[in-house]
């Protein structure tokens, strides 16, 4: 990768720790995460590897940036100075945009986070978020993994609680809600093979807004991923036409739902509020323009989180959902009560 003369030297580097306990999928989520920008030459990844041999980096051999290797050592103990030093080698050598930090799975974010207080790399780089990746099975079993397997949560933006096609379907609602419940500053979202939409793990943002911005509001699945048959059903979350309408399409091999609402009307806003904050847990995404009588705002909900913005488009609401075995007639019956009528 050529040094980066895109970006001004004033900008910081954002940081994307990935975290997550042995086995859980975080070189599936990093590898999916690249496959999305067709433009990587901002972008470095630093691959931790517990051991002598980096098998990570083999794997991530093509995915078009930069893998730098960290092995023998984990990144928060032995290798704490080789991240340091690594760190600001990458900043002299191509100052990037953007960077990754794939932990080992016996890292504590907590400790990373820490690398950053360095006042040299503080004035460069800035750790925007923490993305942990939680094998299913591993929920169940918990109270044998120890302290460190909580902090991974614990600190954590976005929690992907994935392989839940390897345990009980009837378990993923409950799971949802205890993981809520243990870390309610978390969003929460469950996943096959690490598959999450975009926009779902870019607004997750450590201290700021990730920038969830309109002109990204209906391009919600990567092109690589536009045939795959579990995803398909995020490209199906708009349907319905003018006037009051819903929608529903299920994905019966893994149980998500996809659903929508349409209507020129105008909706109560406190009505609505009350909606939003009484969704279940198994609706982890809400989407789209919300008209209420005074103005329109463009409401994004990531497992469990919500977040309004000012809305200049078309002055009616289309909401588009997507959720874990819920019911989507439900859920719009409940909705429609905020329906103002004249």
């Amino acid at each position: 990768m050529e040094k980066s003369s895109v970006f001004p030297e004033k900008v910081k580097a954002r940081v994307i720790i990935l975290s997550g306990f042995l086995g859980a999928g975080k070189t599936t989520l990093l590898k999916r995460i690249l496959s999305w920008e067709t433009d990587l030459s901002g972008t470095v990844v630093i691959v931790n590897e517990f051991g002598e041999v980096g098998i990570d980096g083999t794997l991530l051999e093509d995915v078009g940036s930069d893998v730098v290797e960290l092995t023998s050592g984990c990144v928060c103990c032995t290798l704490k100075a080789d991240l340091n030093l690594t760190l600001k080698r990458i900043r002299e050598q191509f100052n990037p945009s953007r960077i990754f930090i794939e932990a080992t799975g016996v890292a504590d974010p907590v400790a990373i986070i820490q690398v950053f207080q360095d006042e040299e790399l503080n004035e460069h780089m800035e750790v925007d978020k923490i993305i942990t990746v939680l094998d299913a099975d591993f929920w169940e079993v918990r109270e044998g993994f120890g302290t460190l397997f909580f902090s991974q949560l614990r600190e954590a933006d976005l929690i992907l609680l994935n392989k839940i096609d390897t345990i009980d379907n009837n378990k993923i609602p409950q799971f949802l809600k205890e993981i809520h419940e243990t870390m309610p500053n978390s969003r929460v979202i469950p996943t096959i093979r690490c598959r999450v939409d975009p926009e779902s793990l870019w607004t997750a943002g450590r201290r700021k807004d990730f920038g969830f911005r309109p002109d990204q509001f209906f391009n919600v699945v990567p092109p690589n991923d536009a045939h795959d048959e579990e995803t398909d059903f995020y490209r199906q979350a708009y349907q319905g036409s003018n006037g009051a309408s819903h929608s529903v399409v299920k994905d019966e091999k893994i149980h998500y739902i996809a659903f929508s609402f349409t209507d020129s009307a105008h909706l109560d806003e406190n009505c609505f509020k009350q909606f939003t904050e009484k969704l279940p847990w198994e609706v982890f995404r809400m989407k789209g323009p919300v008209c209420f009588y005074d103005r329109t705002v463009l409401v994004n909900y990531v497992g469990g989180k919500c977040e309004w913005a000012d809305w200049a488009g078309t002055e009616e609401t289309r909401l588009a959902f997507v959720g874990w075995k819920v019911s989507g007639e439900e859920t719009i019956s409940k909705l429609r009560k905020c329906i103002v009528r004249s």
